[in-house]
């Protein structure tokens, strides 16, 4: 099996991660979300202890 000279692949390796970084994150940062989150109420719930029968 030949040996590949890595020189080629190598800048096309950094290449196309280069590509993908550059033009990805912008159209992923460009979504907008239909619904916007709305925040929880702050109180915790009133926790009642529950008495097991075989305790």
């Amino acid at each position: 099996m030949p040996q590949l000279n890595p020189s080629p692949w190598l800048a096309i390796l950094v290449f196309s991660w280069l590509t993908f970084l550059i033009v990805v994150p912008p159209k992923i940062m460009a979504h907008i979300f239909p619904n916007e989150p709305t925040p929880q109420s702050t109180e915790k719930p009133a926790v009642t202890t529950w008495n097991w029968p075989w305790l």
